[in-house]
């Protein structure tokens, strides 16, 4: 049985923790930003985890990270 490809676009948009989480950056901090209050921008800047409903879409995708 061949070896299964990891996807190198989730393996670079996403860190995993030793605990097994995974993280992720918060989108909507690349453009239109003259718009964005430096609040909202300041929220954006936080790394937060991935929702546990949505990990099953990651399994198949990182086989020996996940």
């Amino acid at each position: 049985m061949s070896k299964v490809k990891t996807s190198k676009s989730i393996k670079k948009r996403f860190h995993i923790t030793s605990s097994g989480k995974l993280l992720r950056h918060k989108a909507s901090r690349s453009h239109l930003l003259q718009k964005k209050t430096s609040q909202r921008k300041q929220k954006l800047r936080k790394i937060v985890s991935v929702n546990v409903k949505d990990l099953h879409n990651f399994v198949n995708s990182l086989p020996y990270i996940v």
